[in-house]
């Protein structure tokens, strides 16, 4: 097991250019494919909390079921936004990149560094 995790959308042009900078990095990491495996609520929580970014760069607010479930009008926070995630993974931002107990959103890929 790795100390990098990625949580990965294989669809995603930007999670899969994350994947791409690990590997040119050269680092060891683990893939945590969300939209295919279950997501954990109070893991992903955990994540965004550890992040130096606002909630809102987790959210993917062009998705459709951001504007169908009402969130634009809706306070979130980590935990409440997480259990929606959790049901409706398009709604996560991604890659997310974690390492040592921090987490980025590594948009653009060289946002990575920050955990290297």
């Amino acid at each position: 097991m790795s100390d990098i995790k990625i949580w990965h959308n294989p669809r995603c042009s930007k999670s899969r250019m994350g994947l791409e900078y690990l590997n040119e990095k050269q680092c060891a990491f683990d893939v945590f494919e969300y939209t295919k495996d279950e997501i954990d609520a109070d893991e992903l929580a955990a994540i965004i909390k550890s992040s130096d970014q606002p909630l809102a760069d987790f959210i993917r607010s062009n998705e459709k079921e951001y504007k169908e479930l009402g969130l634009q009008d809706r306070e979130l926070t980590a935990e409440s936004f997480a259990a929606i995630a959790a049901k409706h993974p398009k709604l996560l931002q991604r890659p997310i990149i974690i390492k040592d107990g921090k987490a980025v959103i590594a948009r653009p890929a060289s946002r990575i560094d920050k955990l290297l």
